[in-house]
């Protein structure tokens, strides 16, 4: 990479080709930093650049008895649900950067900085957009009856493994993603450093990596009350275009611009093998349609109330 000395270099070629590589690696750093990087549905069809793309699921393939096909003169059609993703956002990180500002750290130093925090910055939003998207779309379960924490993700686990549809025969646990809160991330590390005689764990160690067979994740970009999901791997896509590096002159200043763009679309493909524990909320006014549940001891339990008996008690939503 060139050693770039003033900012004006930045408009010339050795600039142009060290803004180049700066984005080559502020890229592939927003790629590592993101938590939801390998749950992301990649299987996308379409050019970006048109403003949407689209994911397919394909239906599951049905056995025949022999010969069906040659009696019937076909095969069966392959069958696929579409589903489109718009590239609906778009972002820009535009800093100016005077030549006073660069004297002590040299304008690569001061760039090399403000791309660090590019990534991170960027990586933030992606996951937060991600997390929101599968939060929304995600199979809520009442999970209040599980008194302890491995016995709650052990049931929500199962509840995915053993999802079965059109699309879905049982999800293997290796394609499972566990991204939890930092408190309930640090309930299971408290569960298993209680576990003295498992020698596979250390209790030093800040990352468990796996718990029950699933990725497990520490993350700080879960949506407001949502302790914890479950996503399968391909559930939610997020195809993300970027502009590269570019630097051009403030008018009427001795600044220089120096410019990021990127677009981005978060869609949730496969809503179904997304989970997450419901939350109760105390149910104001009765609404027709509306599953309730009534409260004791901390469990819920889904109850049937109609418009008459609703003021005769207390009565709870999940979500």
């Amino acid at each position: 990479m060139p050693r770039i000395t003033a900012l004006n270099i930045l408009l010339e070629s050795d600039g142009k080709e060290y803004l180049a590589e700066l984005y080559g690696k502020t890229i592939e750093g927003v790629q590592k930093a993101l938590i939801s990087g390998s749950m992301k549905n990649m299987d996308l069809s379409g050019d970006p650049v048109s403003g949407t793309v689209e994911a397919k699921r394909f239906v599951n393939a049905t056995p025949k008895n022999y010969g069906t096909a040659r009696t019937a003169g076909k095969g069966d059609a392959v069958k696929a649900k579409p589903v489109t993703v718009a590239i609906d956002t778009d972002r820009e990180i535009v800093e100016e950067l005077e030549q006073k500002d660069v004297r002590l750290y040299g304008v690569d130093g001061v760039l090399d900085r403000r791309a660090a925090n590019h990534i991170l910055r960027m990586a933030a939003e992606l996951d937060n957009a991600f997390f929101a998207a599968a939060a929304s779309k995600a199979t809520a379960l009442n999970l209040s009856a599980y008194k302890t924490i491995s016995d709650e993700l052990e049931a929500i686990i199962q509840e995915c493994e053993t999802t079965q549809n059109d699309f879905v025969d049982g999800v293997p646990r290796s394609m499972m993603h566990l991204v939890l809160s930092p408190k309930y991330y640090g309930m299971i590390r408290n569960d298993l450093d209680r576990q003295t005689n498992n020698a596979s764990v250390d209790t030093a160690a800040e990352e468990f990596l796996a718990w029950h067979g699933v990725r497990a994740h520490s993350c700080v970009h879960l949506p407001t009350g949502c302790n914890y999901l479950i996503v399968v791997e391909g559930a939610v896509a997020q195809p993300i275009m970027a502009d590269q590096y570019a630097a051009e002159k403030v008018p009427l200043s001795n600044a220089y611009g120096v410019e990021l763009f990127y677009h981005y679309g978060t869609t949730v493909v496969m809503p179904d093998l997304i989970f997450k524990p419901g939350v109760f909320t105390k149910a104001e006014a009765f609404a027709e349609g509306t599953q309730y549940y009534t409260e004791a001891n901390g469990v819920y339990t889904a109850a049937s109330v109609t418009s008459s008996t609703f003021a005769s008690g207390t009565y709870y939503t999940m979500a």
